[in-house]
């Protein structure tokens, strides 16, 4: 019988509620499941996560997956949901909601660095589970003292979190390219003979910009920019809300 993905992701709190789970134990708990799948995910990637192999990994025939999970989409939100509750959060002693949204923002980028494969689901369900629901609910707390409204704040953390994703994301095919510093080094020269004056604002700026971070792009110097836009675009919102 199919389980419901609401109960699923909140299976520990349902069963501390009701007193524990009554009955036959199973060889493999839900949470071994899950973890291991995450372990899967670290040491390769999302592609290898299937039922058969984590079946294989656990030792169990692949049809017992299916007694925890109801399909490799539902394990995905899971692992997701998972990942979320065990977020690293750093403790932030500037005043002010700048630094407590720049905490955010590193928290979320120190997650998809680490685990990149959780960049490969989009899957909004996991919205519903009570590990995403309680960083919902923290990092939602660093625009306290702003003056923005429910919805605004909801906004304001979608648009800080967009730019996590896309940081990440191009940090992820930068480090998966790693070798095209060298390749820069000697491209660089060779092509400024042939770009020659037709486009001189891409070549001063292109030009400085690589002598500059030594690679057509640098992923932490575009993280660094960005988020103090985001910053700077978020400031000026909240300042003009009373009480801010």
């Amino acid at each position: 019988m199919a389980k419901n993905l609401v109960d699923l992701l909140w299976r520990d709190e349902s069963s501390a509620a009701a007193g524990g789970r009554r009955g036959p134990r199973a060889r493999r708990s839900t949470a071994e499941v899950i973890s291991r799948a995450i372990e899967l995910a670290d040491h390769t990637d999302l592609d290898a996560v299937t039922i058969r192999a984590l079946a294989q990994s656990l030792e169990l025939p692949p049809m017992s997956i299916y007694t925890h999970v109801n399909s490799r989409a539902d394990l995905l939100v899971l692992m997701v949901d998972v990942m979320h509750s065990r977020m690293r959060v750093r403790s932030v002693e500037e005043v002010g909601w700048p630094a407590r949204v720049r905490a955010v923002a590193e928290d979320n980028l120190d997650l998809l660095r680490g685990h990149p494969w959780v960049l490969d689901i989009a899957d909004q369900r996991a919205a519903l589970g009570p590990g995403t629901i309680a960083k919902y609910d923290r990092e939602l707390h660093a625009f306290d003292d702003t003056g923005l409204g429910d919805v605004e704040r909801d906004a304001a953390l979608s648009f800080l979190l967009d730019f996590v994703r896309a940081a990440a994301t191009r940090m992820r095919e930068s480090a998966e390219k790693e070798q095209f510093g060298a390749f820069w080094a000697e491209a660089g020269p060779r092509l400024s003979t042939h770009v020659g004056e037709d486009y001189p604002l891409a070549r001063s700026v292109g030009q400085a910009a690589g002598e500059s971070m030594g690679a057509a792009y640098d992923a932490d110097v575009a993280w660094e920019f960005g988020l103090a836009r985001v910053v700077d675009g978020l400031r000026a919102i909240i300042g003009e809300r009373p009480g801010s």
